[in-house]
């Protein structure tokens, strides 16, 4: 999820999506026919309200991405220890310089519709995420197969958009209905790893119409390829639950649980009282004043472990204001912030401070890579300040998602930027994660706002290219070094893993440097369940694993 609570921007993923809306769901209907039929009780899982339909390709927040990661599948999967490894692709297979690669499908697997899950699939999946003007939100994840940049011209001087030069990706080719062969831009020795990501993901045939567009009415009630299927359509923003039933006909296994229900809140606080009272059998995140007692009100039913998550404040660099055009008034604000108490008092020691952009679980991170900005100095940070032009300064808001769990750290920080700044300091609350996503997207969100990062990958790319890199697409901060975008494609096409670790490196130490985002914390995974389930499984996403989870 990249940007997570994505993914995969936290979500992107990886982007931390968190939390959205109350109990129930009404329906609605769609001449589809994907959908399988409601069953008996079945298990309820917390979720926040999904930015965008259930497409792959527009499925860049943790919400979404925990219901799609039940209905589709890919060619590449990742273990409990977050490795790669074939799902639908029997091989992949690159040429001596990684960028021709050829993909073969393991045979037999179908969509729900019963139909064959082909090659086809995935190039016409992957064609309609990389056509800039279908505006998906993994658009940017095709950039590394060639012909993305015809399908997605740059605007005019004007500030218009010229129509595409192709809507096609010209590096894909099928050669037979389980083969196909992908050319990339550069060489790039991760793409395996990659393809397990959602934007990567096939589509039927019956998501296109004529116009080769996917229509309202599928994205409402997909046909899907994976381990569970819908049992009636979503309409997303009417529905207050999405339920899937078990797929039966999946080739690859029979998950335990007949139904699951995805039930979407708005407020941490019902959630949780909800799971008190058993009716939310699993929740992945808990609210902050409830996990000094998690572990002796559920005991063995709490989960605590270590999670990829990466939390920042990010500023609009580009429309955000001084402060948030200015790289030394950014570091001023980060040096206001006192992450340890922080992560100690108001997240009870379930975040720990952040040092560096690259999760601690990753290949590449490194301890105090941050340095100075990250360490809590107030009266430095006011001698930087004013030094730098910050008593121009009127005000510096904080915008962030209220549903989910936001609230304390944010007035916290505001409060030390506030205290050692002596400025105002205004937090501003979105009710949604989805909303201050569409607002970010449409670059309306001015000054400092929250972000957080999932891996959608294990690697240190994943953490900087989608949040750094030109055009990234959870890029919210509008940031662009082309020093850094050559090291990433440098990194890429290394000749070897701790080459391309050290390249990485180099990348993230600009933007250290530049700070258009600032680490706050590193997450951790605090999550309970009810005694009406048992085998709950946080896969290193911190997505639930559909295919263990059962009835108690």
């Amino acid at each position: 999820m990249r940007v997570s609570m994505s993914a995969k921007i936290v979500a992107g993923a990886a982007l931390l999506a968190l939390a959205v809306s109350a109990c129930g769901g009404g329906s609605s209907t769609t001449s589809s026919g994907a959908s399988g039929g409601a069953a008996a009780n079945p298990i309820k899982v917390y979720i926040g309200e999904p930015q965008n339909d259930l497409i792959p390709g527009n499925t860049g927040e943790s919400s979404g991405a925990e219901v799609i990661k039940g209905l589709y599948v890919g060619l590449v999967s990742y273990d409990q220890n977050a490795k790669p490894q074939l799902n639908l692709a029997e091989s992949v297979t690159p040429d001596d310089t990684a960028t021709n690669w050829t993909i073969k499908l393991k045979p037999g697997y179908t969509w729900s519709d019963g139909t064959p899950v082909t090659a086809q699939n995935f190039v016409d999946a992957w064609n309609y995420t990389a056509l800039g003007s279908n505006a998906q939100q993994l658009n940017y994840y095709l950039s590394v197969v060639k012909g993305y940049d015809d399908m997605n011209p740059a605007p005019d001087t004007s500030g218009a958009t010229p129509a595409p030069k192709a809507t096609e990706l010209s590096g894909l080719k099928v050669v037979d209905d389980t083969t196909f062969t992908v050319e990339l831009t550069h060489p790039f020795s991760g793409f395996e790893t990659e393809l397990g990501y959602s934007a990567f993901f096939p589509l039927p045939k019956a998501a296109f119409g004529a116009d080769k567009k996917i229509s309202a009415d599928y994205a409402k009630n997909p046909v899907t390829n994976g381990p569970f299927k819908l049992a009636k359509p979503y309409a997303r923003g009417t529905d207050q639950a999405i339920e899937v039933v078990r797929n039966d006909t999946f080739k690859g296994g029979k998950a335990k649980a007949d139904a699951i229900e995805y039930k979407i809140y708005t407020d941490m606080n019902t959630a949780y009282n909800d799971l008190l009272a058993g009716n939310l059998d699993v929740m992945d995140v808990l609210p902050d004043a409830q996990i000094p007692t998690a572990k002796a009100t559920f005991g063995d039913r709490y989960i605590e472990q270590a999670s990829s998550g990466v939390g920042w404040l990010g500023f609009n660099i580009q429309t955000g204001g001084d402060y948030a055009q200015n790289p030394e008034l950014r570091k001023a604000i980060s040096m206001s912030i006192d992450r340890k108490t922080i992560t100690d008092t108001v997240f009870s020691g379930a975040r720990t401070p952040a040092d560096d952009n690259l999760s601690p679980l990753i290949p590449g991170y490194r301890q105090g890579a941050c340095g100075e900005a990250c360490t809590y100095d107030p009266a430095k940070a006011k001698a930087l300040w004013d030094a730098n032009g910050g008593g121009k300064v009127k005000e510096v808001t904080l915008s962030y998602n209220a549903d989910g769990g936001h609230k304390n750290w944010i007035e916290a920080a505001a409060n030390n930027i506030r205290t050692a700044l002596g400025i105002t300091v205004t937090p501003k609350p979105y009710e949604k994660f989805a909303l201050i996503l569409d607002d970010l997207g449409k670059k309306k969100v001015q000054g400092a706002f929250r972000m957080a990062w999932l891996m959608d990958y294990p690697s240190p790319e994943d953490y900087l290219r989608p949040i750094f890199g030109t055009g990234g697409s959870s890029n919210y901060v509008q940031y662009s070094n082309k020093q850094l975008d050559d090291l990433l494609n440098k990194a890429d096409s290394a000749s070897s893993a701790d080459e391309g670790i050290k390249l990485y490196q180099q990348a993230d130490d600009l933007a250290l440097k530049d700070l258009a985002y600032v680490p706050i914390y590193f997450y951790k995974v605090n999550a309970a369940y009810s005694q009406n389930v048992k085998n709950v499984v946080l896969d290193p996403y911190e997505a639930l694993d559909v295919m263990s989870i059962e009835r108690a």
